[in-house]
């Protein structure tokens, strides 16, 4: 049996570390791999032998540096040589194998490393996708080797699973319509006219290979009726799509036959004339290029996404533009509507008249995202809802092979309902939904053996142009109407919004307290809650994770929960990948809602390699199991300890603050100076260990600063700066330049908490300072603080509770006094015992630190390059703090905010007596 997933990772992450610095090919290289098998759990020797000689070509022996036969060929360089030398000795060993007549001994893996990357080859690659490729290969930095262990799957025995991000042929098609696109922009053909065009083309690219039209009419008709040099292509193309919105029945009679072969296929997308650009040479080129790509490998769920890739700038399509993933899509849809739907099928099989009944309630289902872009949301719902409808007319039909199919499907596009703040995205859509239809039409035909078209297009999805916040969305579809409503809307924090963004939030909240707060996506979710109430429509939004974590929670949830809405599923936070939001990564959660309980709730984690489900009674707007309880910030603590505070807060356009080269170059023109220097630490200082100054000098005397012209020249400056300051209360502090802004001098050890820390790290540096340290307001502190305060803040429990309560910036933790510490429900009276392991963890945490006195916190915590001493001490505090709270251990994050909200809730519902928790000081 093989070892588990999460031992591999470990032993991968153990395994990384050890060899970071070997560099030499033969004086560890074999060492190397006997340690490489055993992170999957297998001694080298039993499968695989070193210096394996193979017979060359020449009659000469050669010696493959490690061999499993069959299986895996390895070759190894020293660090830093190219490894394009070991691929093609690799490649010539397995020339040599077949020449030698040993050809069950060729292996399918080829594993080449240089010690810092492992380049791995897989040479019976098969893609599940309708497009396989036969080779695969990566290449993974040993530092990630833990991230990447399922590609070494075969090693241990577990078979092989490999998601490709995007296809390499939807990555041509991007270049190829790209190529066209620019072509014609180049010349001048811009704007509106550009996309229509490039719409109607691409319909008609994909016509012509899926069956609409004749297998290459489009092709062949520019071929045989357009100059090469292009001048005639523009008339020729304007004909052809005049024809194409032209019944046969109002068509000239004389038409030439490769014209008149061409279907009328209505749907308003090849109506209005375009103005047509002076074609040339190189545009026709494109444009036949186009024709001779086959357009049937595309899925038209990603039809949307590919346009837009086309539309940007070249440099950006060069990388090969990501869409938005079908699995993502289907996170959304399959709790929101598929997942019931399937299970409705699975119980009516067998049952004929409910099943013909269950049909026509597919039939009468009606979807509306009022965010939709390209469609990409819509047109996956329409081909999961019609593959479902064809699983039903098998059910009802199965053995009637010969029956005509054209009045059977239910299902069509005009279910379909969007708005979209963009002209072009809309259109998209619409095609889009055409091109999925006549998909699935195929797949109807290939059911039943008979070929099924739906042209010309008698309906359409209903897109509408417009500015979705703006709009009363019961214009588009009236809620009675609407059975689902779903999407991904614009993901714009609060902070970055325009001019236009911030009115649209105005008009929404409509003076909501605290809407200033609001990342643009809940505008959607008020929308939606005007929208849905009285209704039974159920939604569901994909959504920056910020709006279930720090200061928008409260503002958002308690609005949205007083007008009854309920969360009915959410997927907790994940990467998001999506290139029409200009980033690869997005953290995001999706919340499916209602009005009203449904029976059975959701949630999923993504912590770990596969999703996790539970089934919880309730789900708090922190997306775990809870009551309905939101946080909102407090001036003081919730529980009896010592407060927090900010560190100081200048105010000095820099005047007062030096590095040490700074400092000593300063002290060089104005030596009497130097008592006035103090240490200066912030976040930055505090996590990477650089070193800083500040000029304090508020306890200088006047005598003395008149006798020191440099500094003085700095307190002129801070003074002169304040004063030209557009903030009121900066200029009122003008005229006492050398005081701070905010002054914190704790008068004994104090604790600093970071303000800003990476989101990386399993827990937030925190350590101990003491009063000659002067600390800036971009850390916290806690004056007073002993050492059991210093280990319950610093444990997973407390890190648990900032994640999700505390903001961020970017996707760094932000960590609020107001939200994060002042919210925070201490264990509830643990007794001295307790507290006293607490203590001793805590100081245990202290003294691994200082064995470590050239590593900065950064270098310590670096989730990668831990040292293990101090990640033991870590978890050793992490049970300590988890014992003052219950006994029963926690199964992660979302268990552990489960119990605090509920303790939470006990704190401030007055069911608990005060709480005192005591601790000693740190040694």
């Amino acid at each position: 049996m093989p070892i588990s997933w999460n031992e591999i990772r470990q032993n991968a992450i153990r395994f990384s570390r050890e060899w970071t610095e070997e560099s030499r090919e033969h004086a560890e290289a074999k060492s190397f791999w006997d340690d490489f098998f055993s992170v999957f759990g297998i001694r080298r020797r039993t499968v695989a032998s070193f210096e394996a000689p193979v017979k060359t070509i020449r009659g000469t022996y050669g010696h493959i540096d490690l061999f499993w036969p069959g299986v895996l060929l390895v070759e190894h360089k020293s660090l830093g040589q190219s490894l394009d030398e070991a691929e093609s000795q690799a490649f010539r060993y397995i020339q040599d194998l077949v020449s030698s007549g040993r050809e069950s001994e060729v292996p399918r893996y080829v594993l080449l490393s240089d010690f810092a990357r492992l380049l791995l080859f897989d040479l019976e690659y098969e893609d599940e996708s309708e497009f396989g490729q036969r080779t695969w290969q990566t290449c993974v930095p040993l530092a990630e080797f833990h991230r990447h262990v399922h590609d070494f799957a075969f090693i241990p025995g577990y078979k092989q699973h490999r998601v490709v991000n995007q296809d390499p042929i939807n990555i041509e098609a991007v270049g190829i319509l790209g190529h066209l696109h620019d072509t014609l922009a180049e010349g001048g053909y811009t704007g509106p006219d550009l996309e229509r065009f490039l719409v109607r083309v691409l319909f008609c690219l994909f016509a012509e290979d899926t069956g609409l039209f004749e297998r290459d009419s489009f092709r062949l008709y520019l071929e045989n009726h357009t100059k090469p040099d292009g001048s005639d292509l523009g008339p020729h193309l304007e004909n052809l799509f005049e024809l194409l919105n032209t019944p046969p029945a109002r068509r000239q009679k004389n038409l030439g036959e490769e014209l008149a072969a061409f279907p009328f296929v209505n749907g308003e997308l090849f109506a209005g004339r375009l103005a047509f650009a002076q074609m040339n040479r190189d545009m026709r080129n494109a444009l036949m290029a186009c024709t001779r790509f086959d357009w049937s490998s595309i899925s038209p769920a990603i039809f949307g996404s590919l346009f837009q890739a086309v539309m940007e700038p070249a440099e950006r399509r060069q990388s090969g533009g990501h869409y938005t993933s079908e699995q993502d899509i289907l996170k959304l849809i399959q709790p929101l509507f598929l997942d019931e739907l399937r299970d409705e099928l699975r119980r009516l099989r067998g049952n004929k008249p409910k099943l013909r009944q269950f049909h026509e309630k597919l039939g009468r289902l009606r979807f509306f995202d009022p965010a939709c872009g390209c469609g990409n949301f819509l047109v996956v719902t329409y081909r999961e809802l019609r593959l479902l409808e064809i699983e039903v007319l098998q059910a009802l039909y199965g053995a009637q092979m010969e029956m005509d199919i054209h009045g059977l499907s239910l299902v069509d596009v005009d279910a379909f309902y969007g708005i979209e703040i963009s002209e072009w995205p809309a259109r998209i859509a619409e095609v889009a939904l055409w091109l999925m239809d006549h998909q699935m039409n195929l797949h109807l035909s290939e059911a039943f053996g008979q070929y099924f078209v739906r042209l010309p297009l008698r309906k359409s999805a209903c897109i509408v142009h417009g500015n979705a916040l703006r709009m009363d969305w019961r214009n588009v579809l009236a809620p009675e109407h609407c059975d689902f409503l779903m999407g991904n809307p614009p993901f714009v924090g609060a902070k970055f919004q325009n001019d236009e963004q911030r009115r649209d939030m105005a008009l929404v909240a409509n003076g909501m307290k605290g809407a200033g707060l609001l990342d643009y996506v809940t505008a959607w979710y008020l929308k939606a809650a005007d929208y849905m109430r009285g209704s039974g429509v159920r939604a569901a939004f994909v959504s920056t994770n910020s709006i279930s974590q720090g200061e928008q929670v409260g503002v958002l949830w308690s609005e949205l929960f007083q007008r009854g809405l309920t969360i009915h599923f959410a997927h907790r936070t994940f990467a998001w990948q999506s290139e029409a939001r200009g980033k690869a990564h997005v953290h995001v959660v999706i919340i499916g809602f209602g009005f009203g309980e449904t029976p059975i709730k959701r949630i999923y984690d993504h912590g770990g390699d596969k999703a996790t489900v539970t089934q919880p009674a309730n789900i708090s707007p922190y997306l775990v199991e809870g009551p309905n309880t939101v946080i909102f910030s407090l001036p003081a603590p919730l529980c009896e300890v010592p407060e927090m505070g900010i560190g100081n807060k200048p105010i000095d356009g820099g005047n007062y603050l030096f590095t040490e080269e700074e400092k000593q170059e300063f002290l060089r023109l104005e030596p009497a100076a130097e008592p006035y220097f103090y240490r200066w630490v912030g976040a930055d200082e505090f996590i990477n260990g650089h070193v800083r100054w500040c000029l304090w000098l508020e306890e200088c005397p006047q005598e003395s600063l008149r006798r020191m012209p440099h500094v003085k020249k700095r307190v002129d400056a801070v003074g002169a700066l304040r004063a030209a300051s557009k903030s009121v209360p900066t200029q009122k502090i003008a005229t006492t330049p050398t005081r701070f802004h905010v002054t914190n001098r704790p008068g004994e050890p104090f604790l600093v908490v970071p303000g800003v820390s990476s989101e990386t790290r399993p827990y937030i540096p925190m350590g101990f300072l003491t009063p000659d340290v002067l600390v800036s307001n971009l850390v916290n502190i806690v004056p007073g603080a002993t050492l059991y305060h210093f280990g319950v803040l610093t444990s997973a429990m407390h890190m648990a509770w900032m994640r999700q309560v505390g903001g961020r910036l970017k996707s760094d933790y932000r960590y609020s006094i107001k939200m994060v510490y002042n919210n925070f429900p201490w264990p509830y009276k643990p007794d001295s015992k307790k507290v006293a392991r607490v203590e001793e963890a805590a100081q245990g945490i202290l003294d691994t630190r200082d064995n470590y006195p050239n590593s900065t916190f950064a270098d310590l915590y670096d989730p990668l390059f831990m040292p293990y001493p101090l990640h033991k001490a870590h978890v050793r505090l992490d049970r300590a703090v988890d014992r003052c709270y219950r006994s029963q251990s926690f199964n992660g994050d979302a268990s552990r905010m489960t119990f605090l909200f509920n303790l939470y809730n006990q704190y401030t519902m007055g069911l608990l007596p005060e709480q005192k928790p005591g601790g000693r000081r740190r040694k």
